[in-house]
């Protein structure tokens, strides 16, 4: 249930403008949260990172259905690809060192901002659809 709790926080936090266009109230709980949206996007890529790995190493686990399954890696890439975006300042200054690793990271948010939306929306449903499946499965 967490894991859905969380994934809804971080595609409310990417689509700040779907949010405020339908609830204009939701401004004040924007600006509290903004001073501390890169950190929160850092700490969601990596915790997207190793959901990731987690996924990809029990394939062979016979536990869980294949929606799950498939629910947790859909979710913990989103995690990744919405906490790279809203993490890239943090993260920049750690890459600033190598300016060949600085260069990838600034191509890889160019190709992903434009689907932050998206994948904000995105985040939300399959948030959403992870709590319906504990609560029925």
């Amino acid at each position: 249930m967490l894991y859905g709790i969380t994934l809804i926080f971080l595609g409310l936090l990417a689509v700040p403008n779907i949010v405020l266009s339908r609830r204009p109230d939701a401004k004040e709980w924007y600006d509290r949260i903004a001073p501390f949206q890169a950190w929160i996007g850092l700490v969601f890529a990596l915790i997207g990172l190793v959901g990731l790995f987690d996924e990809l190493l029990s394939l062979g686990d016979r536990r869980y259905s294949g929606m799950y399954r498939l629910s947790g890696f859909i979710g913990s890439a989103l995690e990744a690809c919405l906490g790279f975006i809203l993490g890239y300042p943090v993260i920049s200054n750690f890459l600033s060192r190598s300016a060949d690793a600085a260069e990838k990271a600034k191509v890889i948010l160019n190709r992903l901002l434009p689907l932050q939306s998206t994948l904000g929306v995105i985040a939300i449903g399959v948030g959403v659809w992870r709590i319906i499946m504990l609560l029925f499965y």
